[in-house]
């Protein structure tokens, strides 16, 4: 089961380079479903890695909050698609929105907007400061670090807002957050509900949510957000739990689309041993057998094939030399017409009568599908030529090669002459000897 453990220092902020056993955070632990399984609001370090380790949890996802002043919201608008083009263009894109020297600041690119690609600007050296401060924790590993205002509630217009003690965090339906002292509130009511030129007065919804103890403080605030201009609608919402509870809770819920700070030179190189790091000698060994054996059975079935080869060049060079005049025998049935060639030789002696060639005639013509259609008008036999011609009818053409093939399979010599196509079959002259 993988659990997320939510961590949000709180000020005064501790150097993490000098003292960081000394600063305090507000955590809380969710497991995969999303529920809290323990949870503290002025706890150090090594109290919370005693709770992990308490509950013999390992590997939890660690991430960090920072206040969501600290980072700064930009618009991206960059036409280009592929991530190279878009991180070399992105420095440009956002200079003239960021009040320092843009070399000194990191950035980090988030989701693609209407209005262009959501962009994260922090000092460099602040967030090294950070990353430090969330790195090298006991049963947990750093898996990111978000402005804790980005992770509200993303609202379908208006603004989401929620009070956390003497601050507010702030994030619009274009997803742009804040975080302000709550004194300011006025003051950016007025801001937010000075129409542009162009723009059509109408409310302003803003959902507030915090608890009830701060709801109730700042009751005055409130009143004026809502009645700073008139066109601010504000809807209380009191929490049921702490504010970084309701923000885990967004973000479990995907109801955020928070910019993750760990990209770039901060980008998060996951350690620890693979799963598979026991077996590497074994996958190894394996593997060289299996190409070892690959490249054996190859180099046999060429071997053999080469031999293959060879014996039936021999094959065909001792049958040419025996048949010279015979052209139609190759590799592939030079087996089957000797076969044959041996049959008629051993079923006639030295010579191949007349009826040893009827015999085969008939057996071929027996072995014919159809027979009936084929016919033998005239049988005449020559000794002297040790022939046999067939005056012959059929109703295809077919007919008359099949039975001239089968007589040569028998080894025989066979062959049809003057052939006739007529509308009714054909007919020929069948001259078979015994070659």
């Amino acid at each position: 089961m993988s659990y997320r453990l939510y961590v949000r220092p709180l000020a005064p902020f501790a150097d993490p380079d000098q003292n960081p056993e000394v600063q305090l955070y507000s955590w809380v632990l969710h497991d995969a479903s999303g529920d809290a399984q323990a949870h503290g609001s002025a706890d150090t370090r090594d109290a919370i890695e005693q709770t992990l380790a308490q509950n013999s949890l390992d590997k939890v996802l660690l991430i960090g909050l920072v206040p969501g002043d600290e980072a700064a919201f930009c618009l991206a608008d960059i036409p280009a698609k592929q991530s190279r083009f878009i991180q070399q263009a992105l420095p440009y894109a956002v200079e003239e929105q960021i009040a320092q020297d843009i070399e000194t600041v990191h950035l980090a690119l988030g989701r693609h907007a209407a209005d262009g690609y959501l962009v994260a600007a922090i000092d460099l050296n602040q967030m090294q400061r950070w990353q430090t401060l969330f790195s090298g924790w006991l049963h947990a590993r750093l898996d990111a670090i978000y402005p804790d205002a980005s992770l509200l509630p993303a609202p379908e217009s208006g603004w989401m807002m929620c009070l956390d003690g003497e601050f507010v965090m702030m994030q619009s339906q274009r997803g742009e957050w804040l975080r302000m002292q709550a004194d300011n509130l006025p003051l950016f009511a007025m801001t937010m509900a000075a129409p542009s030129s162009e723009e059509v007065i109408a409310e302003i919804p803003v959902q507030l949510y915090g608890l009830e103890s701060d709801i109730e403080n700042q009751q005055p605030l409130i009143s004026e957000l809502s009645g700073a201009s008139g066109r601010v609608s504000v809807q209380q919402k009191p929490l049921e739990f702490s504010v970084l509870e309701f923000l885990a809770w967004s973000h479990h819920q995907h109801l955020c689309h928070p910019v993750n700070l760990c990209q770039g030179a901060f980008s998060i190189k996951v350690s620890g041993a693979s799963p598979l790091k026991p077996w590497r000698p074994l996958i190894a060994v394996a593997s060289l057998w299996f190409v070892i054996q690959l490249g054996l059975e190859v180099g046999l079935g060429v071997y053999h094939q080469q031999q293959a080869d060879d014996l039936q060049a021999q094959a065909m060079a001792i049958y040419r030399q025996a048949f010279p005049s015979d052209q139609r025998t190759h590799a592939g049935n030079v087996r089957r017409v000797i076969e044959g060639q041996l049959r008629v030789a051993g079923s006639q002696g030295l010579d191949v009568d007349f009826i040893t060639l009827m015999k085969f005639t008939g057996d071929q013509y027996g072995r014919l599908p159809g027979s009936g259609a084929v016919t033998f008008n005239s049988i005449n036999y020559s000794r002297n030529r040790g022939e046999l011609v067939v005056d012959i009818r059929a109703d295809s053409y077919d007919r008359l090669s099949r039975l001239r093939n089968g007589l040569a399979n028998q080894g025989l010599q066979a062959q049809i002459g003057s052939v006739v196509n007529e509308s009714n079959g054909a007919r020929g002259r069948l001259t078979v000897s015994g070659g």
